[in-house]
């Protein structure tokens, strides 16, 4: 994985509380979202990577499952992180 130390603190800063805040939900949904798109380009030219696939489904579901409990929580929260990130239900 490509994510520096700099780059998950910039990404804890924005949708998190503060740089080291590692724990909310928005910080973790938007880290799962970037090593998703990273593993998504991987897969894009090594198409027999099975084990980089199987990753790849166990992080969708993981954000999937954290996405669905923000949705029962804050739905306000909700629609306004997956209009950040872009992600479509």
């Amino acid at each position: 994985m490509n994510l520096t130390k700099e780059q998950k603190e910039e990404i804890f800063a924005k949708y998190g509380k503060s740089n080291t805040d590692t724990g909310s939900t928005e910080a973790q949904i938007a880290l799962f979202s970037a090593r998703i798109s990273h593993l998504t380009e991987h897969l894009k030219s090594n198409h027999k990577d099975y084990s980089t696939e199987r990753a790849l489904v166990t992080l969708v579901g993981k954000r999937r499952r954290l996405l669905d409990f923000l949705k029962e929580r804050d739905i306000e929260r909700y629609r306004s992180l997956i209009q950040e990130l872009g992600i479509r239900k």
